[in-house]
């Protein structure tokens, strides 16, 4: 509720922002994170031609002028993540797994796509504790599938582990 509070003081909209993505066995479904972006987010990019074209290739942006000021500080924490427990909770998600993709992302996975489509995504994974938005994209692909090639409940464990340092750092996180 104070999280909610907070992204209505700071800025117009809805509190809940719903992303379309891919889940287990190519099943699309919304992903649900509390709202960290001004609502005219394609107005605001349209404003920085060479940002676009970063966000196309990298699908992240550091320094992204749609971030609201309490976006920026949920995303620093990982905070805008929490209402993925919900999806967890329906089964589209786990607590651990690969990065959750857009049906547009997939293309950049090329012949492993395949793989990601074995298990469900993760709230965090092995590409968050090794760099986080730190990371190309490319290597956040190869750790995907790194994740999926060696999956143990141990290793679960372990990203479970490392992510309460990683978060607390806020390395990589924009």
């Amino acid at each position: 509720l104070f999280i909610g509070l907070l992204i209505k003081l700071d800025s117009p909209g809805p509190i809940i922002h719903r992303r379309r993505v891919m889940g287990k066995n190519g099943r699309e479904f919304y992903a649900f994170k509390y709202r960290t972006m001004y609502t005219n987010g394609d107005e605001i990019l349209s404003k920085y031609p060479n940002l676009k074209e970063e966000l196309e290739q990298n699908h992240k942006l550091k320094g992204d002028p749609r971030i609201t000021h309490v976006g920026k500080f949920l995303r620093q924490y990982s905070l805008d993540e929490l209402p993925q427990l919900l999806n967890v909770l329906k089964r589209e998600m786990s607590v651990v797994g690969p990065r959750m993709i857009t049906v547009s992302e997939m293309k950049m996975y090329q012949k492993w796509g395949t793989n990601l489509h074995t298990v469900n995504p993760g709230l965090t994974g092995l590409w968050q504790v090794s760099g986080r938005s730190n990371t190309s994209y490319e290597e956040r692909v190869r750790l995907d599938m790194e994740y999926i090639r060696t999956w143990t409940i141990w290793s679960d464990l372990y990203i479970l582990w490392l992510t309460i340092p990683a978060v607390l750092k806020k390395d990589g996180a924009y």
